[in-house]
């Protein structure tokens, strides 16, 4: 494993993670700072729940679903059928080791630890050595708007299983949030920013809807290299591409760059995408086409090596 600068990784959802993996896979990870979105995050059946940073745990801890992305393997749901019996909501998977996590979590919130220190506890635990950092403590919260009402982020895109036009997205609290510790300090010691594969207005627009966090992504001299969510125009996981389609005009490289244009620098696109780079070109940043499908854990170090080279690339 070679030796290289100081990393700092935005990210959000099953893909963001998977890829974390892969870097992990080829850097070393005590040089990988990972700030996740905590946009997703919500109070289920009296549990604190937060989906970003548990997918992240479970995937860099060897404990992850590995055909879902998220949730544990060898999971069982005898207390969610047993809460549904009573007339509790099972619209949300929760697994019972799973419900475990949040009991902790959920028991150490309400005694006043913050939730940043209670991840990097369970990181620690759990063998992980990059630092896993949530983007606030505070309490942000994604608002998905539709032609049929507005929908915190969890009945958007679980309950209703995202099939609702979206019409605008709000990040609520976001803008009198402060950043966790270290986040500040990880993005400005990093030598190379990287946007993870991951939905630019569910996932990566919350972080950055943090005032003093958009501000220094913003105007970082590092490279910015960001991973397309998208393999020929369609998201490999999620509503990435209706959303774009919808809220940028368009599903495609480029538009996934202009969320990111005003601090991006290289985008690392699919192959089957590769009719893009010359748009890239035009916005300014420097594109790199390869297989960026993360089938297996060779395949995710494969793409974030990738990321990597682009970043040394003018």
């Amino acid at each position: 494993m070679s030796r290289v600068p100081s990393i700092c990784v935005l990210a959000g959802g099953v893909g963001a993670a998977r890829f974390v993996d892969g870097l992990v896979q080829v850097h070393d990870p005590s040089d990988i700072s990972v700030i996740v979105n905590v946009g997703d995050d919500f109070e289920h059946l009296g549990l604190a729940i937060s989906p970003d940073i548990d997918t992240m745990l479970y995937t860099l801890g060897g404990l992850v679903h590995p055909d879902q992305g998220w949730g544990r393997a060898d999971e069982s749901t005898n207390a969610l059928t047993a809460a549904s019996e009573l007339g509790g909501e099972d619209w949300f998977l929760l697994g019972d080791k799973d419900i475990g996590l949040h009991l902790v979590r959920t028991a150490a919130l309400r005694a006043g630890r913050k939730l940043s220190r209670v991840t990097a506890d369970f990181a620690t635990q759990l063998g992980i050595e990059a630092q896993l950092l949530p983007a606030t403590d505070d309490e942000l919260r994604t608002t998905v708007e539709t032609p049929d009402g507005d929908f915190d982020f969890q009945t958007y895109f679980v309950r209703r299983q995202h099939r609702d036009q979206v019409t605008g997205v709000r990040y609520e609290g976001a803008s009198s949030a402060e950043p966790a510790p270290r986040v500040l300090a990880a993005i400005r010691r990093a030598e190379l920013l990287l946007v993870a594969p991951s939905n630019p207005f569910l996932s990566i627009a919350p972080i950055l809807a943090v005032p003093e966090i958009g501000e220094a992504v913003r105007s970082t001299e590092t490279p910015v290299v960001g991973v397309s969510p998208l393999i020929g125009g369609r998201a490999v996981k999620g509503p990435a591409d209706r959303l774009l389609a919808g809220l940028a005009g368009e599903t495609s490289p480029a538009a996934v760059a202009g969320r990111y244009v005003d601090f991006l620098t290289h985008l690392l696109i699919d192959d089957a995408d590769r009719d893009a780079l010359d748009s890239l070109a035009q916005l300014g940043v420097t594109g790199a086409a390869t297989d960026i499908l993360m089938r297996d854990r060779a395949a995710r170090a494969h793409v974030a090596q990738a990321a990597l080279e682009l970043a040394t690339t003018r």
